[in-house]
């Protein structure tokens, strides 16, 4: 089973959230982690994700052990985020916030796999064939 470790960092991101634990995705990843909510509204718990492993929290002093046990890391395109989870050497799949205005994630999330470092979606495209290839 893979372990796939999810985390929007400190800012609210409820549509990865939402996204992550959709039916679609819960078919896929039966391991999912559903870890750092951040300032979000939606906290998912194991009564409304059934089908999940759930451990959600909103701020933890280190996610590292967290993403050491993940197979695959989700997370928003936040700098901190996706450099712990490379320098953890994870597989990161990058989820994008496109609603935020001046939108310096995409810049980074599209350098980064141009380097070849991740992969990367917004919500509308979480890439369910890249979560089973995981």
């Amino acid at each position: 089973m893979t372990t796939v470790f999810v985390t929007v960092g400190t800012t609210r991101f409820d549509e990865l959230i939402e996204s992550v634990t959709s039916s679609e995705v819960t078919q896929v990843s039966r391991g999912l982690h559903i870890g750092q909510v951040g300032r979000g509204t939606l906290v998912p718990d194991a009564d409304s994700c059934a089908d999940l492993s759930v451990e959600a929290f909103r701020f933890k002093d280190s996610i590292a052990e967290d993403m050491r046990r993940a197979d695959l890391v989700i997370s928003h395109a936040g700098a901190g985020s996706c450099l712990e989870a490379l320098s953890a050497g994870k597989p990161l799949l990058v989820v994008v916030n496109d609603k935020l205005m001046d939108n310096h994630q995409l810049e980074l999330a599209r350098q980064l796999h141009m380097d070849h470092h991740l992969l990367y979606c917004t919500c509308r495209y979480v890439c369910l064939t890249r979560l089973s290839e995981a």
